[in-house]
């Protein structure tokens, strides 16, 4: 056995002794919590000390003092090989995960913007990004339980994914890949947002108060959240999100013609091209891709783009809801989802310039994403349930 050292360690870890008393105690029958109690340690400390620290080499778990003190610092020698170092497979998988290619469903590569040369600067709004897969470290670590649910190798905690991106010195990724990120920084530290919002006139009859009850309980497929993103220019886009399986549509909002052009006329048409009008027949089009089982309801911000929803609601048999003023949190699936599209199409750029095609693959990726919410299933393959569902259900109906 290699020596073991009997320094007292910090009040923070358990000493040599209280591991002697603890493996008294364990020959005596005695429970975590009951042990737990007779050190003053939590009874979580206990159980994990049973569980890592155990000898092993008999063929059963059996507690030993000097097993655990000796296995205990051998876990905490610094600084350890990190895994994405010495695990190349495991590295392939994060790294494709996390700055992968944005593609269109038969697989061709979107390039998206050009990017300037990093410069590791904390502030990447206001300027293009590359467009990137873009799981999150938090999506990646819970999706390899799923992809490798019998290989222990490929195991990696959200944390170390995040050191190995932030900390000099882990090695294995690049620094320039925090830009796959979300956020993009390249500290780690919060950012305040912004809470203006755009206002209009709502009637009575179509507030969010009004909605039917079901619409709050995201078990019932077929209640969405909409909403824009706005570009320079005029631009934008507009985002359409499924409540319960978290699927998003991404709606083209192209230049009308004329515009750059002639200058505006007041009380004109918007040829930006999210003007009411154009607005409605935009939205109309994405939504009536959708069976009609699921296109129910739409919770709309105050923006003046969907006054036309009389006319929406008649075309699609989509009842459109307004939220309240000020109240995004009304929306929240849709403000996620519209945080998350921020990364494809930050503040201060130009989003007239991407065509149908592109809007279509950045969603796709999107929806390719696995979520914490879906028990890391991608909103894609919840969606896919919600058709067969309702694809069953019209058999049964017809049989």
């Amino acid at each position: 056995m290699p020596p073991i050292s009997l320094d007292e360690p910090s009040g923070r870890y358990l000493s040599f002794a209280e591991r002697e008393e603890i493996a008294l105690l364990r020959a005596q029958g005695k429970g975590v919590r009951e042990i737990g109690r007779s050190i003053g340690r939590d009874a979580g400390t206990i159980s994990r000390e049973l569980r890592r620290n155990a000898a092993t080499r008999g063929g059963k778990q059996e507690y030993r003092a000097t097993v655990a003190q000796w296995k205990a610092q051998q876990a905490a020698k610094r600084p350890k090989t990190a895994k994405l170092v010495s695990n190349p497979r495991l590295r392939d998988y994060v790294q494709e995960r996390l700055s992968g290619s944005v593609r269109r469903p038969d697989g061709t590569v979107v390039a998206g913007p050009r990017p300037p040369a990093w410069k590791g600067l904390n502030k990447p709004h206001r300027q293009d990004r590359r467009w990137a897969t873009a799981w999150s470290p938090e999506q990646i670590a819970h999706r390899l339980r799923i992809d490798f649910a019998h290989d222990e190798s490929m195991r990696i905690s959200h944390e170390a994914i995040y050191q190995a991106l932030f900390i000099e010195g882990r090695g294995a990724l690049k620094r320039e890949l925090v830009a796959c990120l979300r956020t993009g920084r390249a500290l780690r530290e919060p950012r305040a947002r912004s809470q203006s919002k755009p206002q209009g006139h709502v009637t009575a009859d179509v507030v969010i108060s009004q909605r039917p009850a079901e619409a709050d309980d995201r078990a019932v497929p077929g209640h969405w959240e909409g909403d824009l993103i706005i570009g320079t220019g005029r631009s934008a886009i507009g985002t359409v999100v499924e409540r319960a399986s978290r699927s998003t549509l991404l709606v083209h909002l192209p230049r009308l013609d004329g515009w750059g052009e002639t200058p505006p006329v007041k009380n004109g048409p918007a040829l930006g091209g999210y003007g009411a009008i154009a607005m409605n027949a935009a939205l109309t089009a994405s939504m009536t891709q959708l069976p009609e089982q699921l296109r129910k309801t739409l919770t709309w911000d105050r923006g003046k783009e969907l006054s036309a929803h009389a006319l929406f609601a008649i075309e699609t048999g989509t009842k459109v809801f307004f939220a309240d003023p000020h109240s995004p949190w009304q929306r929240p699936t849709n403000e996620n989802t519209n945080g998350l599209l921020r990364q494809y199409f930050p503040k201060g750029t130009d989003l007239s310039r991407w065509t149908a095609d592109d809007l279509e693959a950045v969603a796709l990726a999107l929806n390719d994403r696995p979520r914490r919410t879906l028990g890391w299933r991608t909103p894609a393959e919840v969606f896919e349930e919600q058709l067969r569902s309702i694809q069953q259900t019209g058999v049964a109906t017809t049989g």
